[in-house]
Order: structure tokens, then C-alpha cells, then sequence
């Protein structure tokens, strides 16, 4: 699967679910019930689910809990397993039917217990221990006489929130609560089940859960009833935190300035914004139409009167209403509006063409624009047609799973079918299968975690989608690469032989460094290692033959360690031990000496020596390059790149003028978004080819060659130099931003913060065995001083590039918004 730099507009349900979906992944600690209850503090809540150890007829509820944890802990509440004995006896391990139930505590006091089957879901189980830490701020009722009552005694006082959800425990009445959490100090939040009271209020849809807003706050005269706005959108916590927003903004602005330059709330909402256009003379009767109108559209626009005597913008002679939509960019609109239903209408009938403008674009073949702001969602919209030939991978059962793996080489995905990551990986799983179909005795499989969770829980898979390597007398291997077709492939091809490799004559050694050993598999590894050692360097043996294990799949490694090594080591020049770098495209082998260095080191000379000299720069290769911490010298092609220009580059990288930099190109044919990282170091697209050097990581300095000068060895030289001098002036300095909610209405992390505050309440290789991971998470386990484990149970979802470089790069990469 192929990809391209894109750049993404940030919005509010990002932030959102930054928020409440945290890409961290907590895990269910799994404790005794005396240390439970010692890790227990005043004031702080704590769910706990008391078990018998290992009881099967628990594990989908154990799931759910586990899922529940991390969205628990953004509000304050600790989760817990709690491992009964059978020789333990107390109130809440002694009985089988008080093993059925979950309790929520606060500090040492029960406040709550919950049968099992009541928490069904993470939804469930959030909306529940929410709703009873949460007894002051939500007031259940069943009657219109309890809120009648309810809004008698907060006139005057405090707004309510209403809310009808059709079950306790629904991902609706989960909303709510978590709205509750966060403005339940502010309004008075009122929860019922009761379709009868939902009916008596007088809203004709009474299908699906409502969200009122009673404005009672203002009503000073105990008989006057409190206005309503009923929240139109479907419960969700974004939505109902967007419409909170818009019940806290002003009913009505008073503005003297060019509309197009007016910001509120509303805007940043996504809401547009109507101006009541009014001048002195009929200044009363406008501001009680704009009042009117105001009402009428509250959580759907922003209403603004508009005084025109006091603008200095002209607005057209007859224009009373003026219309702007929250899209940056869009032109103001000068309208004539002879009725306030008309300008209803108008609102509202906007919005209902932009949704129903969405629906039809289901049915179209290309993805609307915010499907593309995901690249894995655009690739599954983009595919959802497309029959896959999914018989060419057999797909395995509990049944069928450990006879399969142990009578054949296989590789098995382990994914989710309702999870778009996964969805998205099992077509470039099956272009793997259609490339070896007939050529490889690879036998490809696949197992829906879905369906056959315990498989994945037996095999340790703790994040979907995951492919393993099973081969006979082996431990199996994780891929760990990137998710497409080209790397996995190239991870298959590579394992078909085990390396290091033993080489064992000179010819061997010399067919291996040649590339004629394994020509097959050249097109997967440009480059091949080859160690060589005198019989006697056992540890230096071991450290390479380590090496070569961590670095299985990602290339070719080979060792030689046999009495007449002086003939290879007199014949490249050099001493013993040493690494022989063969690279095949440029035809020339290079020695690197070994004195002193252990596998690590030797992981990391390798894995350096993959990087190409003068690389074409791509998604996926950027990361590497940026963990360098080098100045980029790019040169931007509109195509292939000019054989003159490379040929002076790599003359400057053989004299070493270039070590302190990183020389790449860029193809705007491959790459398009190119011209818009040109537009913003230059304004207007400048002409091609050209070279500029960015230097990201101190400054943000971008400087480009002269256009008036010729790319020769001679004058880029005397370019660079001036750099290095400080006397060439930059063209542009990047800014030094950081990622933060795109607008301070969207900052929910700070509203939760005090809302909190006012309740009681050496980098690893990048393939691993699987035996190295069951090692480590042993010795967490063993470790006394570990409070929590990585349960095998636990899944999340893996992104597309798990390597550790990319994380390393993201730090230093400020200006990542830029590319």
C-alpha cells in the first residue's frame, strides 16, 4: 500500500477523541485483596472485580473492563482484578454469587456494587460508575411532577440539563454522564428512562435519546415557565459539549465591524453566524427581531445585530441580513430577508442540504474530504467494493489453528474484522498472497480476533492487526515493519533462508558477496553482510550471531569464520573481526572493523549502513532519515532526477564536504504535496529543479541554492560554505509550534482538570523473537516492585509504522506540519 505526505486539517473530533480514546494503552492491574485494599486513598474512587483466578466464564467481561480502564482513569477512578483464593475468606471473596458483582469504592467505603451482567460494555461500565460517584450532580426521575419540582426550586439559580436515554448503561446515557462530570458543578443535570415524561413535554420524536436545555437561570417570576432548547444532533459527548457551548455563549452580540472579520464561538463550533443589519432609526424593533430570531436558532447559529451607521465596510443599500458559513475562505453572503422564517429557513435548510450533500456522497466511488483526512479510512472507503480473493489465505479456528502452524511454514495475521487498521492491512495481506501464489511454500493464513479471541489470547497478541512467522523448530517471529505490501513481502522473502548464514570456503564467501549466492533475493536487500571472524572469537561470534538473529527479514547476513580467514581479510584489507558490506547496485564492498562491540552496536552499524547515500525521500523512509538530527539538503525534481545535478551531489558526498548533512531529493511526481511544502517556503511555486537546505531541528532556517548560478561542484561548495560562515541570508524560518487544541472551546483536557479539582474524588531492533517478548513480560511479572503487567488479554490497535525511529524522529521533527 502506497502513501503520500498529507496535510491534515485538525478538528474538534480529533481533539475530542484524543481525549477519550488516549492512543496509551492502560492495562488492568491484577492484584490480591490485601494489596488491593492497601493501595486504596481517601477520597479517591476504585471499581474492583473480585474473582476466583483464571475462572473462564468471566474472560468477555474481563475484556470489557479492561477496555474500561484508561477512560475510567481520565476521570480520576482506578480499576482493578482482584484474584480470590479459595482459601480466602471475606465479604467479597467467599460466596460464588458475590464473585458475580463489581464494587466501587471510595477509599476504604463501599459506595456501590453492580451485578456483572449489568456491565455489559465499556459503555456500560463508564455510564455506571459515573452515574454513582455523580449522585449530587445528576437527579434521576421518573415523573413530569419530579421535574416540575426540580425546576421550581432552581429558578433563578441554575440552568438544567434534561435527558432522556432509553436504558441505563447505553453508550447515550454514557455521554451524558461524562457531560455530567465535566459541567455537572455548573447545571443541574436531570436523567430519565421514562418515555411517558419524554411524551408529556410535548417532543413528537420520542425514538431515540433527547437532550434538553432548560433556561431557568434568568426567571426571576416563579411563575413563568423556564424556555427549552432541545439538542437536535444525536448524544453524543462531542456533540452535547458543543451544544453546552452554545447555551453558555451570549444570546445576542451587538458588532460595528466587517463581518467577514467577526470571530465568536459559534465559529469555532462549526455554527454559522446570521447579522441582523440595523441602523439608529429602527434600532429597537431590529434587536427585538435579532432577540427573536436569536431564540429560534440557539445551538444551530450565532445571531449578531449588525449596526450599520457605525460600520465603516459598505454593505449593499437593501441588504437586512447577512449570512456567513463557519468554513474558512467562504465570502460573506448580502441578503434580502423579508420574514424571520425566512431567515430560519435559511439556516436551517443549509444545514440540511451540506447533510443530506454527505449522504449522497456514500454512494459516490471517491471519498468525501473528511474521509480523506484519514489515510486508513480512505482505503477502506476507496476498497469497500473490491472482492478479495481471500481464498488464496486459509483461515484458521480453534480448531484447526495448532495443526496448522506445527506442520507447515506458515504466516498467520491475526486482525479484527470490524476494525478499519485491520480491514485496511488485509488488502495489502492478500496483494502478498496474489505476488506468492505458486512460487513460495509459505502457506498464508488469518485469524479474526473477533471470532476466535482465545486463539489470539494463547498466542500473545496484544495488538491487531499482527502478523507471525511460524516455521518448524523455531520460535515464532513478529513482524514489525510497516504495514503494506512491499515490506511485508519483503520481510517473507527475506526469512526464507535463516541467517546469519554459515558460510563455509572462500568460493562461498565470495559467490555470497557477489550477490550470485542468493541473486533471487537481491531485489529485497541491496545490501549483504557478511561477518568474519578467526575460529577462536567465540564472544564475537555470538554478538554477531545475535545480530544477524534481531535482523532477520531485513537483511541478508552471512558469516565466515574458518581457518584460512586471513585470505578474505587480506584480500578486502582489513582486520579481524569485521563486517564486509556488499553493495550490489554500486558494485563495491566495504570492511568495517568489529573491536569491542556487542550486538547492539553491531544491530546499529548494520542498520545504518542500510540508509542509501543520496536517498529519494518518502513516507516511509522519512523517519530514518530524520533520526539522523541532520540539516535535509533537498533537491525538489519535478520527475526523475537530473543525472548532472546527481552527479555533483554524490561527488560532494565521496569527498566528505557533505557529512554534516543529509542529501536527499524529492519527486513532486511521486510525492505531489511537495509544491505545497514549496509554496510555503517560497509563497509561489518556484522553477525546477531546485536545492534547499532545511534545517529542522535547530532554528528552522530554510535556505535555497541561487537561481542564478548553475549547480556545478564548484559553486555549491562555495553555497555551503557561506552556510557554514553565517553570511547567506534564509528565505524563511519556520515556526516552532506545538500541537494544542486547535481553538480554547475544544480544550476539554482543562474542563476535566477542574471539574476534578472541585470533586472529592538503547533503542530495541525492530524484529523481535516471540520468545524475547515472553522473557520480558516474565520478568515484569517476577519484578515485586511492578504494580501492573501487560495482560496477554489486553488488544489495541497497532499504526502503520511501529518503529521506534519514527517515535524518535516525531521529537525532534517541530516543523512536522510544514511536511
Amino acid at each position: 500500500m502506497s502513501f503520500s505526505f498529507s496535510i491534515f486539517r485538525v478538528g474538534f473530533p480529533f481533539v475530542m477523541m484524543g481525549i477519550f480514546n488516549n492512543s496509551t494503552v492502560a492495562t488492568l492491574p491484577e492484584l490480591s485483596p490485601q494489596k488491593y485494599f492497601g493501595t486504596l486513598q481517601a477520597g479517591k474512587a476504585s471499581l474492583a472485580y473480585f474473582c476466583q483466578a483464571d475462572s473462564p466464564s468471566t474472560s468477555i467481561f474481563l475484556e470489557e473492563l479492561n477496555e474500561a480502564v484508561k477512560p475510567l482513569q481520565d476521570y480520576g477512578i482506578s480499576v482493578a482484578k482482584v484474584n480470590c483464593f479459595k482459601e480466602e475468606i471475606s465479604r467479597y471473596c467467599g460466596k460464588e454469587k458475590d464473585l458475580m458483582k463489581a464494587y466501587l469504592f471510595r477509599g476504604n467505603i463501599l459506595l456501590r456494587e453492580f451485578p456483572t451482567d449489568t456491565l455489559f460494555d465499556v459503555n456500560a461500565i463508564v455510564a455506571h460508575v459515573l452515574f454513582a460517584l455523580l449522585f449530587n450532580e445528576v437527579k434521576y426521575i421518573t415523573t413530569l411532577e419530579d421535574l416540575q419540582n426540580i425546576e421550581s426550586a432552581l429558578k433563578g439559580k441554575a440552568n438544567i440539563a434534561f435527558a432522556y436515554v432509553k436504558a441505563i448503561g447505553t453508550p447515550e446515557h454514557r455521554a451524558v454522564m461524562e457531560a455530567a462530570f465535566v459541567y455537572g458543578t455548573t447545571y443541574q443535570f436531570v436523567l430519565t428512562t421514562e418515555i411517558a415524561l419524554l411524551e408529556s413535554i410535548g417532543t413528537e420524536d420520542i425514538e431515540h435519546a433527547h437532550l434538553y436545555f432548560f433556561h431557568c437561570k434568568p426567571i426571576l417570576d416563579f411563575i413563568q415557565k423556564c424556555r427549552r432548547t432541545l439538542m437536535e444532533q444525536p448524544l453524543t459527548t462531542l456533540n452535547i459539549h458543543r451544544f453546552i457551548k452554545t447555551m453558555e455563549a451570549p444570546l445576542l452580540t451587538e458588532v460595528a465591524e466587517d463581518p467577514q472579520q467577526v470571530s465568536t464561538i459559534h465559529l469555532q463550533l462549526g455554527l454559522p453566524l446570521v447579522f441582523i443589519v440595523s441602523q439608529q432609526v429602527t434600532y429597537e424593533a431590529d434587536r427585538r427581531t435579532a432577540e427573536w430570531v436569536a431564540w429560534r436558532l440557539l445551538g444551530k447559529a450565532g445571531v449578531l445585530l449588525l449596526l450599520r451607521d457605525s460600520l465603516e465596510v459598505n454593505i449593499p443599500q437593501h441588504t437586512n441580513v447577512v449570512f456567513r458559513r463557519a468554513e474558512e475562505g467562504v465570502s460573506v453572503e448580502y441578503l434580502v430577508l423579508h420574514d424571520i422564517d425566512s431567515i430560519i429557513s435559511r439556516v436551517e435548510n443549509n444545514a440540511h442540504t451540506e447533510e443530506i450533500q454527505e449522504d449522497e456522497d456514500d454512494d459516490m466511488e471517491g471519498p468525501d474530504m473528511d474521509t480523506q483526512d484519514d489515510e486508513v479510512a480512505e482505503t477502506v472507503y476507496r476498497d469497500r467494493k473490491r472482492q478479495l480473493p481471500l481464498e488464496l489465505t486459509v483461515e484458521l479456528t480453534e480448531e484447526t489453528f495448532n495443526t496448522t502452524v506445527m506442520s507447515s511454514d506458515s504466516i498467520v495475521l491475526f486482525y479484527a474484522g470490524w476494525e478499519p487498521v485491520s480491514m485496511a492491512f488485509l488488502q495489502s495481506y492478500i496483494d502478498v498472497a496474489i505476488e506468492l501464489k505458486g512460487s513460495s511454500s509459505m502457506l498464508l493464513c488469518r485469524v479474526n480476533c473477533g471470532d476466535w479471541s482465545d486463539i489470539c489470547t494463547k498466542e500473545n497478541v496484544t495488538e491487531f492487526p499482527l502478523v507471525k512467522m511460524y516455521k518448524e523448530g523455531e520460535d515464532p517471529i513478529s513482524y514489525a515493519g510497516m504495514l503494506g505490501t512491499e515490506d511485508l513481502l519483503r520481510f517473507i522473502q527475506l526469512n526464507r533462508i535463516s541467517c546469519p548464514v554459515n558460510i563455509t570456503s572462500v568460493q562461498e564467501a565470495e559467490e555470497y558477496l557477489s550477490g550470485k549466492l542468493y541473486k533471487d533475493l537481491i531485489s529485497y536487500s541491496n545490501v549483504s553482510v557478511l561477518g568474519v571472524f578467526s575460529p577462536t572469537m567465540t564472544a564475537a561470534i555470538e554478538d554477531f550471531t545475535e545480530a544477524g538473529n534481531y535482523l532477520k527479514g531485513s537483511v541478508i547476513t552471512g558469516i565466515y569464520s574458518e581457518e584460512d580467514i586471513f585470505i578474505l581479510s587480506n584480500k578486502y584489507a582489513t582486520a579481524v573481526p569485521a563486517l564486509l558490506l556488499a553493495r550490489h547496485k554500486q558494485g563495491i564492498i566495504e570492511s568495517i572493523p568489529l573491536t569491542n562491540t556487542h550486538a547492539q552496536d553491531i544491530v546499529q552499524i548494520i542498520t545504518n549502513a542500510l540508509l542509501e547515500t543520496f536517498p529519494e525521500i518518502t513516507v516511509e523512509n522519512l523517519p530514518t532519515y530524520l533520526r539522523l538530527q541532520k540539516p535535509l539538503l533537498i533537491l525538489f525534481s519535478d520527475g526523475s532526477i537530473n543525472p548532472k545535478y546527481e552527479e555533483v551531489i554524490l561527488t560532494l558526498i565521496k569527498q566528505k564536504h557533505l557529512d554534516s548533512l543529509t542529501p536527499c531529493w524529492l519527486n513532486l511526481k511521486n510525492t505531489p504535496v511537495g509544491r505545497g511544502i514549496l509554496q510555503v517556503y517560497f509563497d509561489l511555486l518556484p522553477p525546477l529543479p531546485l536545492l534547499v537546505l532545511v534545517n529542522l531541528h535547530s532554528g528552522g532556517q530554510v535556505f535555497a541554492f541561487p537561481s542564478d548560478q548553475s549547480v556545478t561542484e564548484q559553486n555549491l561548495f562555495l553555497w555551503l560554505k557561506k552556510l557554514e560562515e553565517g553570511v547567506e541570508s534564509h528565505i524563511r524560518i519556520l515556526p516552532a509550534e506545538e500541537w494544542k487544541p486547535p481553538l480554547p472551546a475544544y480544550d476539554f483536557l482543562s474542563m476535566m482538570d477542574a471539574a476534578t479539582s472541585q470533586h472529592p474524588t538503547g533503542e530495541a531492533p525492530e524484529y523481535m523473537k516471540e520468545t524475547d517478548v515472553q522473557e520480558n513480560n516474565k520478568e515484569q511479572h517476577d519484578d515485586k516492585s511492578t504494580v501492573r503487567k501487560e495482560p496477554v488479554e489486553t488488544l489495541r490497535v497497532k499504526h502503520w509504522n511501529r518503529s521506534n525511529w519514527f517515535k524518535e524522529a516525531e521529537k525532534s521533527f517541530r516543523h512536522e506540519k510544514e511536511l
